[in-house]
């Protein structure tokens, strides 16, 4: 069985590398070991010294040379827009302060993943949200490097 002991982020590996790719849903990509499928149906075991986070366009090297691109999958989303600054920091600390990841879109709105609830905390604020398939990708937080964790 195809082995993957390494990763490379977005950029720095070729293409002319890929013998395959893999798409994973956000839950799926932190893992370190774990025997996974390619997206031809291909078996290989993710073996990882450590957990990663493993996002859009990063690479899973074999170690008998190539590499396997990672894909996000179209993920059930809710897009979130607003009108003022005010309204975005209201409505990102109410979805902080539910530890709900959250992806900030270029356009500068905020992603997160569908719940009914969540819209209608933030259809309250007076954003307007938007149900649509799409990958996801939350920021990862100013502890992931060094793991981070407290109690409630």
């Amino acid at each position: 069985m195809r082995r993957a002991t390494s990763t490379l982020h977005a950029e720095h590996w070729a293409s002319d590398e890929v013998l395959s790719t893999v798409t994973l849903a956000y839950e799926d990509r932190h893992r370190r070991r774990i025997k996974m499928t390619d997206d031809d149906g291909e078996a290989f075991l993710l073996d990882l010294a450590e957990a990663e986070q493993l996002e859009e366009g990063d690479a899973l090297v074999l170690e008998e040379g190539g590499v396997i691109a990672v894909k996000a999958a179209d993920e059930d989303v809710l897009d979130i827009q607003y009108e003022t600054t005010a309204e975005a920091a209201r409505i990102a600390w109410h979805i902080g302060n539910r530890h709900t990841p959250v992806q900030v879109l270029k356009d500068g709105g905020l992603r997160i993943i569908y719940d009914h609830v969540l819209q209608h905390m933030v259809e309250g604020l007076g954003a307007t949200a938007a149900r649509k398939s799409a990958p996801f990708s939350p920021e990862q937080g100013a502890y992931s490097g060094g793991g981070h964790s407290h109690d409630h």
